[in-house]
């Protein structure tokens, strides 16, 4: 299973972006292989309108099992994920990645 989260920086130690579509990074972690790799979303900050587009096809195109964030995507970003089978998850505010992904292994995250 892949397990995405919006992050502020790259390691397990990093918080959670509470931002979706300005999320300065997408952290994926590969359960089977136990592995970390990220994708340098920096770029969106540039962006006027749309951000949340932008990392919804960058989300799409690393097709995750699971994305853990913080306040959630908005409408638009929102819609555009409902065509991966994903589950999205939110409300991991001021926690680490490893923090969350700890509290997604125990069921205490909210789904959107």
């Amino acid at each position: 299973m892949k397990i995405a989260f919006t992050s502020t920086g790259t390691t397990w130690d990093s918080m959670i972006d509470p931002r979706f579509g300005r999320t300065e990074y997408i952290v994926i972690y590969d359960e089977e292989s136990q592995e970390l790799s990220v994708v340098d979303n920096s770029a969106v900050k540039n962006e006027a309108h749309g951000a949340g587009t932008v990392t919804s096809q960058r989300i799409f195109d690393l097709k995750p099992d699971v994305l853990i964030t913080g306040n959630g995507p908005g409408e638009n970003a929102a819609t555009a994920l409902k065509h991966i089978k994903m589950k999205i998850l939110v409300n991991a505010h001021e926690m680490t990645l490893r923090q969350a992904y700890d509290h997604y292994r125990n069921g205490e995250l909210k789904e959107k």
